[in-house]
């Protein structure tokens, strides 16, 4: 993975990165987030991935259903944020649409995306912050303004 600060005004910072082929997009943005901090931030990406796993939240156990992607795929749209858990950790919450080579697209959210040959995004982050905090009726952390 590479990463390049190329706007900073006001509080706003905005990244490009850049992941190679064999990394996992999620582990990446993480490491990343974590590094720079981020606390408030829209991720938008476009590449490829050799295998994915992408989840489904089924309200009745509150936790993602499972979908395992075993072939390559482009990444239509990979779109989400960064926020901070109760910790103040960044916490990524990003959703993919992918294609299959047949042109038949799937998604959901992201859990896993191992990137083959190549993954683009770009992070911008506001000077405003973002706080989840776990919510017992939704079974997830979600944004509270």
């Amino acid at each position: 993975m590479k990463s390049r600060l190329i706007h900073e005004v006001q509080g706003q910072r905005t990244y490009v990165v850049v992941l190679d082929a064999g990394d996992e997009a999620m582990a990446c943005l993480q490491s990343l987030a974590e590094a720079e901090r981020l606390a408030a931030a829209q991720v938008t990406a476009i590449g490829a991935f050799a295998t994915a796993v992408v989840g489904f939240w089924n309200w009745q156990v509150k936790d993602y259903e499972r979908h395992q992607v075993n072939e390559q795929t482009e990444v239509l749209s990979l779109l989400g944020d960064i926020s901070v858990d109760r910790a103040g950790k960044p916490k990524l919450h990003l959703h993919a649409v992918l294609a299959q080579r047949n042109a038949a697209t799937l998604g959901g959210h992201l859990l896993e995306g191992r990137v083959r040959p190549t993954l683009e995004a770009i992070i911008t982050e506001s000077p405003a912050h973002l706080r989840r905090l776990h919510d017992p009726e939704v079974g997830l952390a979600v944004i509270k303004l």
